[in-house]
């Protein structure tokens, strides 16, 4: 292990974050084991993105096993590399697609969460601006031209996307307050860039645009602000989304398939080269995969672009896909994460370790006795119940870890999410569904209540089944 020294933050979120069994927004390094390819195999995305492509990859883990804290990962390794980064988790509340804002809330907090290199922990998109205008007035006093001319003439390309006018004309609207001192109307920009404005009236009585962000607009704005980053400087727009399986948990039908089209159309952009310097990284279950009856493969084009490769079996693999599976860490995988938990327990310090070698071994037997492979398969309770431990002994030093490591009670990691998915309608429930999404459920089916649908011959669309 090495002697370098661990800085009291880092280690004291680390600690707290896993012990909440949650995952640590810093110091992911410091703990990470295993995974190798699957890191490179993203990596290469981010190289390819960079230049200038694009990229949709489905991080597929069974609960427990690490999704989220390989996300964050991935978040930091896309920050040194120089991309912006925003991530969210899904929920009731945040879809992909919907009617009745829960895409523009979504996107409000993508936007909330943005990071770089330089502000790590969010609330980066004033800054992402700001470093556009910045660039643009030190290019016009090397031209010796006029900084306004400069910029439209940037924001020029823009215009040419869906919304870009719009957008450029608040981006315009930011060099503005920043020119004139005006706070407010740079603050207004902001806000139009978050998402933030309701109604489009609110919109054109402090900027002067017709449109707003909205359900309607979500996924073109992504597209909008991957190709604005370039231009202040940045490699791209990395996108995080957790939590996937909350689409697979709706129980209207429609409003199901109209997320999963959503998906398809972000898969499709992203294999045609439709969405420059855009990159995906999906977290979800095996269940929302690969169930057909609600999963993404009940939706038949997503399953024709999502099937993994036939020859991959017998201990082959293939990474190069866009579904990545999460495989549980091995044993061996375990006792080196152990090791690193001590080592970050005492802040890099090996004098200070509370547990010899010997007690990790006695640790992982004790597991594998109470609970079996899933203690090191699906590790977050047996992670939280070892820094448990070791707090123990940290504040009792008479304390005799022997005696202590045969008491620790470990419940293998349930998964919660498969809790709402059962054949009856709960009426309760039913009436919160139709307060959401406006459409009744049907008691026979837990679906929407019939309606018209539009379909086309394309394999864009698939049938709905009501």
């Amino acid at each position: 292990m090495t002697a370098t020294k661990i800085r009291p933050r880092e280690r004291d979120a680390i600690i707290h974050s896993l012990r909440s069994g949650v995952v640590p927004r810093t110091g992911q390094h410091h703990i990470q084991v295993g995974r190798a390819e699957e890191v490179r195999a993203v990596v290469c995305d981010l190289d390819r993105i960079a230049d200038g492509g694009s990229g949709t990859r489905f991080l597929i883990g069974e609960y427990g096993s690490g999704k989220t804290f390989f996300l964050n990962l991935l978040r930091t390794i896309a920050m040194e590399k120089r991309f912006v980064t925003i991530h969210a988790d899904l929920s009731p509340d945040r879809r992909l697609h919907a009617t009745r804002g829960q895409a523009r809330s979504l996107y409000a907090e993508l936007m909330r969460n943005m990071a770089t290199r330089g502000k790590p922990d969010g609330g980066a998109l004033a800054t992402v601006v700001e470093r556009f205008v910045t660039q643009a007035l030190t290019d016009a006093r090397t031209h010796n031209v006029a900084p306004e001319h400069v910029i439209r003439q940037r924001l020029s390309e823009l215009s040419e996307m869906v919304g870009g006018y719009d957008f450029a004309e608040i981006v315009a609207a930011y060099w503005t307050g920043h020119d004139t001192g005006n706070e407010q109307l740079k603050t207004d920009a902001v806000r139009w860039l978050r998402g933030e404005y309701a109604t489009k009236t609110d919109a054109r009585a402090s900027l002067g645009v017709r449109t707003i962000i909205d359900d309607a607009n979500f996924y073109d704005q992504l597209k909008l602000f991957a190709r604005f980053t370039t231009m202040a400087g940045f490699a791209g727009l990395f996108v995080c989304l957790d939590e996937m399986v909350n689409l697979y948990k709706l129980a209207n039908t429609q409003a199901r398939n109209a997320n999963y089209e959503q998906i398809l159309r972000i898969v499709n952009d992203s294999l045609q080269g439709n969405a420059a310097h855009l990159g995906f990284l999906l977290g979800g279950t095996p269940d929302f995969l690969l169930d057909t009856r609600r999963g993404l493969y009940s939706y038949q084009a997503l399953q024709s672009r999502l099937a993994e490769n036939t020859y991959a079996t017998g201990g082959l693999v293939d990474y190069s896909g866009p579904v990545l599976r999460l495989d549980g860490l091995t044993p061996e995988d375990f006792y080196v994460l152990l090791t690193r938990l001590r080592h970050v327990y005492a802040s890099g310090d090996s004098a200070a370790y509370l547990l010899p070698d010997d007690a990790l071994y006695q640790f992982m037997q004790h597991c594998n006795n109470v609970i079996g492979d899933t203690y090191f398969r699906t590790p977050r309770t047996t992670v939280k119940e070892f820094l448990n431990l070791l707090a123990v002994l940290e504040q009792n030093p008479g304390s005799d870890w022997r005696s202590l490591i045969g008491t620790i009670a470990i419940a293998p990691e349930g998964n919660p999410d498969l809790a709402p998915l059962n054949d009856e309608t709960d009426p309760a429930a039913a009436s919160v569904h139709e307060a959401m999404t406006g459409a009744p459920v049907c008691a026979a089916h837990n679906t929407a209540a019939p309606g018209p649908v539009a379909g086309t011959a394309d394999d864009e669309l698939t049938t709905l089944r009501l």
